[in-house]
């Protein structure tokens, strides 16, 4: 019999990803969306159905934070977070045969807008704002419930390289001339290569570990570092800045907020590395050569 893995909120790019690659391993993958054919959010039994029996949990649901902050989307974004891992906790508590291991996403936005030292798990400062309320709900949400049989990993993800996701805009940013630093330049990308996100929850599943872990490549750039590298590799000399105040305006047009480029998230992966894992791509140009070499 196939071992199963269950992945709720695993239709977006990071989900479609793990799919792939849990399938090409041999696994039964089962999927919890409220996209048909899967699973639905509404359907508690069918839930519980699912996860019973499965080797392994992992979470990636919640709304997009790429949206304006208004009413209506900050509670969507909170509670597709949190209801969702309500959910998922209940039904494994139904569980005759529940999963030896729950993994739950959150965030590298949780610590405080660092450019003066890095975030670790043990001594990162919690943050605060709407971003960091939403983590901080998220996690707590997560741990509140107690489960004997099954290990619980919160993983605080930043922002993650692959073929589509956030490579997409940045690179018609360069395409079109304005690949140039954003705001100051100096704010901190902090970054994981999506095989590397994978591989760790490999390793996690492995290795018994619990608890929170910063899900980042051990070498975080400037935001000026990773246009020019995004830049060279893509092979455009030039790249107009584009300033705060230009910032504002681009974003509201477009629907979006500013935090997601102008906060600097430094944030250093130190439990997973004295654990003893290792990265398939500890380094940018590395991980952008790969990435746009197949794509």
């Amino acid at each position: 019999m196939l071992k199963k893995v269950v992945l709720a909120g695993g239709t977006g790019f990071v989900g479609q990803y793990f799919e792939k690659h849990f399938r090409n391993l041999g696994y039964e993958v089962r999927i919890i969306s409220r996209q048909t054919p899967h699973t639905g959010w509404e359907d508690i039994e069918g839930i519980r159905e699912t996860i019973d029996n499965s080797d392994m949990l992992i979470n990636l649901a919640g709304k997009t934070v790429n949206c304006r902050y208004n009413a209506k989307n900050k509670k969507e974004i909170l509670d597709s977070r949190t209801d969702t891992t309500g959910v998922i906790g209940k039904a494994i508590e139904q569980c005759e045969n529940p999963p030896s291991l729950w993994i739950n996403s959150s965030t590298a936005t949780i610590y405080r807008h660092a450019e003066d030292k890095p975030m670790t798990e043990g001594d990162g400062v919690i943050g605060s704002g709407f971003s960091v309320d939403v983590a901080k709900a998220w996690e707590r949400s997560f741990f509140n419930f107690r489960l004997p049989r099954t290990r619980q990993i919160a993983l605080r993800i930043a922002i993650v390289l692959g073929d589509g996701g956030v490579m997409t805009p940045y690179r018609n940013l360069v395409k079109f001339g304005l690949g140039g630093h954003q705001g100051s330049g100096n704010q901190k990308f902090s970054w994981i290569h999506i095989e590397d996100l994978f591989n760790i929850v490999l390793f996690l599943r492995k290795n018994q570990l619990s608890g929170v872990f910063n899900c980042s490549s051990p070498h975080p750039v400037t935001n000026r570092e990773w246009m020019a590298h995004l830049r060279k590799l893509m092979n455009i000399r030039m790249g107009l800045p584009c300033p705060r105040p230009m910032l504002e305006m681009g974003a509201f047009f477009m629907g979006t907020e500013t935090e997601l480029i102008l906060k600097s998230r430094w944030v250093i992966p130190e439990r997973l590395e004295k654990a003893g894992y290792a990265f398939k791509f500890p380094h940018l140009d590395e991980a952008l050569e790969q990435i746009l070499m197949n794509s």
